[in-house]
């Protein structure tokens, strides 16, 4: 990895522990200038970095751009849940398509990913179910299935950091789901956005492994 890339993720590393203590202290203008600059770093590391396959790079900064929509939409004062989903659906579709460029084939390490997901995705759609929300099944049934999708597929691509990367992408969805459906908790939000930094930061590290 060059030299800027270094730095570029450095920086985004900055701009995150600064959004992870502005959530820590619920500093909302904090959140609104670090959550999206972190991803703007990212994906400028991503572009700058010197990538074992351009092809996977190329749906792989995709995917960044597609959850920094995402991550714009949920912080939003206005309830943008569903806009924040599809981003993150499409970044997930976009992170399926880079994964598969260098796949090996090995899916028989993503059953386990599978279980755990049908696990967490029954939990999810009851708690959605009670809270009175069932426009919502579809959609989030939808978001589950793509994310396990993306899981298996950086397992099964045989890059152990994606598939790191991945399986806490999968842990910060699941958390958010927990928090909106099923049952809030005070660490829960602090969690959500360090699994997903770190995640997205494996992810852009994968591309030079």
């Amino acid at each position: 990895m060059n030299a800027l890339a270094v730095g570029l993720l450095i920086a985004a590393g900055a701009a995150a522990i600064g959004n992870w203590v502005s959530v820590g202290w619920d500093r909302r203008t904090g959140i609104y200038v670090c959550k999206p600059l972190t991803l703007v770093l990212m994906i400028g590391a991503a572009i700058t970095l010197d990538p074992a396959s351009s092809s996977t790079r190329t749906w792989f900064v995709i995917a960044l751009v597609l959850s920094l929509a995402g991550d714009v939409f949920l912080m939003l004062p206005s309830d943008a849940f569903v806009a924040g989903l599809a981003s993150f659906l499409l970044g997930h579709i976009a992170y399926v398509v880079g994964l598969n460029q260098a796949s090996d084939g090995t899916w028989l390490f993503a059953i386990p990913v599978v279980l755990i997901a049908a696990v967490l995705g029954m939990r999810l759609v009851r708690g959605i179910r009670a809270s009175r929300h069932p426009e919502l099944i579809a959609p989030v049934i939808a978001y589950v299935v793509t994310i396990l999708i993306m899981v298996s597929s950086a397992v099964a691509c045989g890059n152990p950091v994606a598939a790191v990367g991945a399986l806490l992408f999968m842990t910060s969805d699941a958390l958010i789901g927990e928090d909106r459906f099923v049952r809030s908790r005070r660490w829960q939000p602090l969690a959500i956005i360090v699994t997903y930094h770190v995640a997205q930061a494996l992810l852009v590290i994968s591309l030079t492994t």
